[in-house]
């Protein structure tokens, strides 16, 4: 599913209104459309699929907060704008889709609508699991985060919660309750943390018990917060928010140990963690891999001719142009400098001179654009397949292949 990227900003202060944008815009892949009155608004809502909106509470032609509804209902999203935060609360208190209420007061409270924002973008991507066994309790708690834009899967009990574990490994918050037949909301957290570390996952307990020792049970069990039922939706929000947020950072942070600073693919050090737990699979006869080291002929000519910027991007090119030439699951990692090591998986040893050749080819045919003119560039790759004594040992023997390929000319494949 395409990711929604659209933020309606419905503000009538032409100034308010360009700072509002232009932090907003500061959020990578969001785009913000603008109105200065609820007629505007209302033809940008008819036209456009919006992520959420920023409202002024009060317009022109919407005094009374008229805004508000018309976004409601279009099941948006909604950060109000207001000059009174206590007369903000009371307008708009029975619209669950209100998840943030902001005064006017500084850019510090503009600077918070759009860390909202980008947390409302970022939620896209951030899985949640829902498990209760009220089926009307679970819906309504599934509806109140794809408000938030959370992708959301159910679970009637702690023993199904777990089969949906089991299939979705790309969960980052499980939402459980405590009483629950077959299994209960201890002990699905229990179950969770014998695979499922802190850093991977978070949990957040419920329960409608008036039980003072229930919230220490669910948080030494392995849960990271704990709310009473009935839910208040405000705190719902924000603790849920809190719960992604720290996955996402712990996200971020897995991402910069592992990934090349310049090409966002994987790096020196991700390269051969992964390699070896794939080298001990083939061991095992589990899979057949291939190892593959590519060179950029002639690199230092395009530093030198155009600079070392040029360089940069063009080694950008060449990493998406592998990523593209290779399957979703294999492995792409910068070596250093203008070296590139690839992990095929291959259905027979055979394939890797046919996936060799895709690659060279696909580089080949690439035309890396500058502004002012294009150049074109050519790779030499090196590749085996022979297990040796370690996936390291693999690595210098693709070396030799990309050595004599470089010294029979360049632009070609050599396997050993």
């Amino acid at each position: 599913m395409v990711p929604l990227n659209k933020v309606l900003v419905v503000e009538d202060s032409t100034s308010l209104q360009l700072v509002i944008t232009t932090s907003i815009q500061t959020v990578d892949g969001v785009e913000v459309l603008k109105a200065s009155t609820l007629a505007e608004a209302s033809s940008l809502l008819k036209e456009n699929e919006f992520l959420c909106a920023v409202l002024d509470l009060v317009l022109p032609d919407s005094p009374n907060g008229e805004i508000v509804e018309l976004v409601q209902g279009n099941r948006i999203p909604i950060i109000v704008l207001t000059g009174s935060l206590k007369s903000a609360v009371q307008s708009t208190m029975d619209s669950h889709l209100v998840i943030d209420y902001i005064t006017k007061r500084n850019i510090r409270e503009i600077e918070r609508a759009t860390a909202t924002v980008r947390n409302i973008y970022n939620n896209q991507t951030m899985k949640v699991l829902v498990v209760d066994d009220s089926i009307s309790f679970r819906n309504y708690m599934a509806s109140l985060l794809h408000d938030l834009r959370y992708p959301v899967i159910t679970a009637e009990d702690g023993v199904q919660a777990l089969e949906m574990l089991a299939e979705n490994d790309d969960l980052c918050l499980v939402i459980s309750d405590y009483n629950m037949p077959r299994m209960n909301g201890i002990e699905l957290i229990q179950e969770i943390r014998n695979s499922r570390r802190r850093e991977n996952i978070a949990i957040l307990g419920l329960s409608a018990q008036d039980d003072k020792e229930l919230i220490s049970r669910f948080l030494k069990s392995g849960a990271d917060d704990y709310m009473r039922k009935p839910l208040i939706i405000d705190e719902f929000y924000c603790r849920v928010f809190r719960c992604t947020n720290a996955i996402a950072y712990m996200r971020a942070i897995r991402e910069a140990a592992t990934c090349d600073y310049l090409t966002g693919v994987s790096n020196r050090r991700s390269l051969f963690d992964v390699g070896e737990r794939i080298y001990a699979r083939a061991r095992k006869g589990q899979t057949t891999m291939a190892t593959i080291m590519i060179d950029a002929d002639h690199f230092k000519q395009v530093n030198d001719t155009h600079g070392h910027d040029v360089g940069d991007r063009v080694l950008v090119a060449i990493a998406n142009v592998l990523k593209t030439a290779l399957r979703p699951t294999d492995v792409v990692a910068r070596f250093g400098g203008e070296e590139f090591v690839c992990i095929a998986s291959l259905n027979k040893i055979q394939d890797v001179d046919l996936v060799c050749e895709r690659i060279r080819i696909a580089v080949e045919t690439q035309q890396f654009e500058l502004g002012d003119g294009d150049i074109s560039i050519t790779v030499s790759i090196g590749a085996t397949c022979e297990l040796t004594s370690s996936f390291g040992e693999m690595i210098k023997l693709a070396d030799e292949g990309l050595y004599r390929a470089k010294k029979g000319g360049r632009n070609r494949c050599v396997v050993v």
